[in-house]
């Protein structure tokens, strides 16, 4: 079982991806959603603090944690969702990324369309390089310019996952949410204490509106309300121990009366084969935990590099190339049982070369949704 927590930005957050950043004149920008292990650093790290644990001693493996176990062997800590959120009289609404299979338009009038790919073999004489047997297509009356400026409210969230399209106005925009603020520092020389001459930088700044911030679930772990620090420079951040929130329950049965479903990524998806879901092959064929399946399509987010910095041995940590939070992947001839379906969300998409840290951290997470259309 998981707990849902609020975390409140108390100032402006430097998110900081995986670009290059520290040299004379260099630019740090930031990314919104940042990676769940931002919130699974801030919170372990809280922990810590909370029950005296030596810092030193824990990071070089001399002290283990009840629940979060050491650096190199979790315990039973995991972040099992983390997204945006609002927080308004005490009642929590989540903001989801666009999925792939979802395009939105803006037409000259002002008026706002949402229409979804779907899976379809390839017209005759047509020929591509995509593995799989259909490929995700946009059918639309008119040619319109699509907008990447919208987020899905937790209305809409539900209405995709089962099989709907959600409406306009169970959209937000992104500049209702957040926006980028610049600030410009100069680097510091450690051995002097002083200024380093002629090494101005500029970083991007994320300033969240009144209220929101982020909705984090964990589970194996107590965690108590504090104020955590978060992001880069340690900005402040305010975290709410417990918040009533309930996330979408997948409609098993219908799945499995329907004999498929989609899988939506929503963390990064670290993946031992680039794009390719843990246990599917390169043909589509899927297995994974007791479900089985074909992987007919998929619709993938740009891809990036997932790296971070590993305060325990003092470096950064692995790089590891990810499939985007909002990839779609359907599934066709599904055989599970309910029990294995909800294990599989439980556990996340890991097989057997599970990297327990990564996966204490929040990575591969996902939602299963319907899937309508032709069959």
């Amino acid at each position: 079982m998981s707990t849902y927590h609020f975390i409140e930005p108390l100032d402006l957050l430097f998110l900081r991806g995986n670009k290059l950043f520290g040299a004379a004149g260099s630019y740090g920008e930031s990314q919104v959603p940042p990676w769940p292990s931002v919130a699974a650093g801030a919170v372990r790290s809280s922990i810590l603090l909370h029950d005296k644990v030596d810092l030193k001693a824990f990071s070089k493996g001399k002290v283990t944690h009840h629940e979060l176990g050491t650096p190199t062997n979790p315990g039973s800590f995991r972040v099992t969702d983390f997204r945006l959120a609002r927080r308004t009289d005490g009642n929590i609404e989540a903001f989801y990324p666009m999925p792939v299979d979802l395009v939105v338009s803006e037409k000259e009038s002002g008026e706002v369309t949402v229409s979804r790919l779907t899976p379809s073999k390839a017209p005759e004489g047509v020929s591509s390089s995509f593995s799989l047997a259909k490929l995700p297509l946009l059918v639309e009356p008119e040619r319109c310019k699509p907008s990447s400026s919208y987020w899905v409210k937790e209305a809409g969230w539900w209405c995709y996952l089962e099989g709907k399209v959600p409406q306009a106005d169970e959209l937000i925009k992104t500049d209702a949410l957040w926006k980028m603020q610049e600030r410009t520092g100069i680097a510091l020389d450690g051995q002097r204490g002083a200024v380093k001459e002629g090494h101005l930088f500029t970083v991007q700044g994320v300033a969240f509106a009144e209220h929101v911030g982020f909705l984090l679930a964990t589970s194996g772990v107590k965690v108590s309300s504090s104020h955590l620090r978060f992001g880069g420079d340690g900005r402040g951040a305010e975290l709410t121990a417990e918040v009533d929130f309930a996330s979408p329950l997948p409609d098993y049965k219908k799945m499995l009366r329907d004999k498929r479903c989609r899988v939506v990524l929503t963390s990064p998806g670290l993946f031992e084969h680039g794009w390719r879901l843990p246990g599917m092959a390169e043909d589509g064929a899927f297995e994974l935990r007791g479900v089985k399946g074909t992987v007919c399509s998929a619709a993938l987010s740009r891809s990036e590099v997932v790296s971070g910095w590993d305060l325990a041995k003092g470096c950064p940590k692995t790089a590891l190339r990810s499939a985007g939070i909002g990839s779609v992947y359907w599934l066709e001839n599904l055989e599970a049982t309910p029990e294995a379906l909800a294990g599989l969300l439980q556990q996340g998409l890991w097989d057997e070369k599970v990297d327990l840290a990564r996966q204490a951290e929040g990575f591969n997470r996902f939602q299963f949704a319907i899937y309508e259309g032709k069959k």
